[in-house]
């Protein structure tokens, strides 16, 4: 295997893998491969996967203390080789959030990797004073291949802080990793506002490394709650978005992806973001983009168009995000005649035919977190499997009731 540089990337020599336990998982216990001290390091989280294409993948996990970190990657079998993050000629060091693309990658392979981090005691011009190395693995995932038959994928959104929404119906209806989806898509307003890191560890990171993020990656896509807090400029550093912004277009198998970021739901001039927001230009900046990619090879050659944004551009009231939105991105949705539209915020799931007078692609709607309360709604899981020919959506409850479905035909 070969890793191809980039200049956000770098790689060294192959070199033989220190010897260690198996390990998995959050619950796997933490082990130093610097033998020494006890060391006040650990790892805050599991690794979890983002942005994953048939030739690379990001490795992401955050560390207690600030470290030098790279991952160990090979084929099962294979001498391990190492990778780390580097730009403008610097290793990334003395950080704790760890964001490691692995690149050159074979399509339809799957890797073995462990991930390393070595505590920076202290950061001086001309002396670094290291700690102990921790490690955690061996993890494995699968590159996609480059000419997918199929994708299925699993949908949440609204889960406002409530991390059991994902151990148990991903436990009840999505068990099967590799089978049941390729990756999970938190759909927005997955927390209430963001003012510092445990709750982004807690509520999202910690029980998607118990189910799934250390083989199969996620996209995390931003509603209006995320925008909110003293943290939420800080939010980005812990994901890896393509084109490196929050939305974007990526294809799997059959299907373009279009991944819209809505914004906030008031006005931009609302008290409540006291002067610290820009939606409407933000909206405006995404519509000149979305009219480029409708008009994409990629988009056009596509057997199906999937949209995931936040807010519905229509069955979710008339404030100022929806109809913003909808003035906006409506029309070039139906221009590109995109085949379905999935959603959240209302807290009301529901699914919404095609029509003709406004848009002209179905609508799905997912419901709420499902907590006791104004606004409570019942949540909701959304599964979605597509192949050349067909694309298959249910939204289930949490008693398997089948709260809406489609069966669409290529076109």
């Amino acid at each position: 295997m070969t890793l191809k540089r980039r200049d956000f990337i770098g790689h060294i020599s192959k070199a033989g893998l220190l010897s260690c336990l198996p390990l998995s998982g959050l619950k796997a216990m933490d082990k130093t491969v610097a033998a020494a001290n006890e060391t006040s390091n650990t790892f805050l989280t599991a690794p979890y996967l983002q942005h994953i294409t048939p030739e690379a993948v990001t490795v992401m996990w955050i560390t207690a203390e600030k470290c030098f970190s790279w991952i160990e990657i090979s084929e099962p079998g294979g001498t391990p080789e190492k990778v780390y993050s580097a730009r403008n000629g610097l290793k990334q060091a003395y950080n704790r959030i760890n964001k490691i693309r692995a690149t050159g990658l074979r399509p339809g392979t799957t890797y073995e990797y462990r991930i390393f981090s070595q505590e920076i005691r202290e950061f001086k011009p001309y002396k670094v004073t290291y700690g102990d190395t921790i490690q955690k693995g061996p993890f494995t995932f699968s590159t996609p291949a480059l000419k997918e038959e199929e994708v299925s994928f699993v949908v949440f959104n609204d889960m406002h802080n409530h991390p059991q929404n994902i151990t148990e119906l991903m436990g009840k209806f999505a068990p099967d990793k590799g089978k049941d989806y390729d990756f999970v898509v938190y759909n927005g307003d997955s927390f209430n506002w963001v003012d510092g890191e445990e709750p982004i560890i807690k509520d999202l990171l910690e029980p998607s490394g118990n189910v799934f993020s250390t083989t199969h990656p996620f996209l995390m896509v931003q509603g209006n709650h995320e925008p909110r807090g003293n943290y939420a400029r800080e939010l980005f550093d812990y994901f890896d978005y393509p084109e490196d912004r929050c939305y974007y277009a990526f294809t799997r198998g059959p299907v373009r992806f279009i991944v819209m970021d809505s914004g906030e739901d008031k006005e931009d001039t609302s008290v409540e973001y006291s002067g610290l927001v820009s939606f409407d230009d933000y909206r405006e900046e995404q519509a000149k983009w979305l009219e480029k990619e409708i008009n994409s090879k990629a988009f056009k050659q596509a057997a199906f168009r999937v949209v995931f944004i936040h807010i519905p551009v229509f069955h979710s009231g008339d404030w100022h995000g929806t109809t913003h939105c909808r003035t906006l991105f409506n029309p070039l949705f139906n221009k590109g005649k995109i085949d379905i539209a999935i959603s959240g915020h209302t807290h009301k799931y529901g699914t919404f035919d095609a029509d003709p007078a406004t848009h002209h692609y179905p609508i799905v709607i997912g419901g709420g977190p499902g907590y006791v309360g104004r606004g409570g709604g019942k949540r909701t899981i959304i599964k979605v499997k597509a192949d050349h020919k067909s694309l298959s959506l249910q939204m289930l409850l949490d008693d398997g009731t089948v709260a809406g479905a489609y069966n669409l035909k290529k076109k």
